[in-house]
């Protein structure tokens, strides 16, 4: 397992590596401390995830999350001390996979970590269709029609569970059960920004949902296409 960690703090960069030498030697961990060597780093070699902080020196950890997002789906788990709702917002409209502000325990970062790393690897099951849409599990991406439509592993994870139960309704909870294994601090508003997200990929008009209908306060219900 290669995990890649963007962040141009030593001491911190340090103290995970000593937590994954002691709970997980089996990974291998590569690090640098700027955006750019990040962005190139997963363009050319095998990573498996990528532990990101926002304030790096050479560019905003959001800039490299948005060229990320330009050529790959891999888990993206955002590390900073900004803990303000704008900056957890814009983190996962981005892309961001999970979002955590430090200082975190290492034991946290770690289950944080292998969560993402088994719902990648449980991606293994048939294609999934409902009306229009065929959700893809050995590329983890939906095609709408003749139109192939890229996912973030979340958004995967999201639209995956609302087709599988198709034309019922799937609470909030059992959306970030889902999406995260367990509920934390903002993951409500997280849900609705990942159902954004794919709203703006597969509906014909975003603001007038036909595929992914909402429940306020409840949950979401996929609505059986044609």
């Amino acid at each position: 397992m290669h995990i890649l960690i963007i962040e141009d703090d030593r001491n911190l960069v340090e103290a995970i590596s000593i937590a994954f030498q002691m709970r997980w030697p089996e990974a291998r961990l590569v690090t640098t401390s700027t955006g750019d060597k990040g962005i190139e780093m997963i363009g050319s070699e095998t990573v498996d995830l990528v532990i990101l902080d926002l304030g790096l020196p050479d560019m905003s950890g959001f800039e490299v999350l948005k060229q990320i997002r330009l050529f790959s789906n891999i888990p993206v788990i955002i590390l900073t001390v900004m803990s303000d709702e704008y900056s957890i917002i814009k983190g996962l409209e981005l892309g961001a996979d999970d979002y955590l502000v430090k200082p975190i325990s290492q034991l946290e970062l770690l289950a944080r970590v292998k969560a993402q790393i088994r719902r990648q690897a449980a991606i293994v099951q048939s294609p999934l269709v409902c009306g229009t849409l065929r959700l893809e599990p050995s590329t983890a991406q939906v095609h709408h029609g003749d139109r192939e439509v890229h996912l973030t592993p979340t958004e995967y994870r999201i639209l995956h569970c609302l087709m599988k139960r198709a034309g019922n309704l799937v609470s909030n909870l059992d959306l970030i059960e889902e999406a995260w294994s367990h509920d934390s601090p903002g993951a409500n508003e997280a849900i609705k920004v990942h159902v954004r997200h794919l709203r703006e990929k597969i509906e014909a008009d975003p603001s007038r949902p036909k595929i992914i209908i909402t429940k306020s306060g409840i949950g979401h219900y996929m609505a059986k296409t044609e």
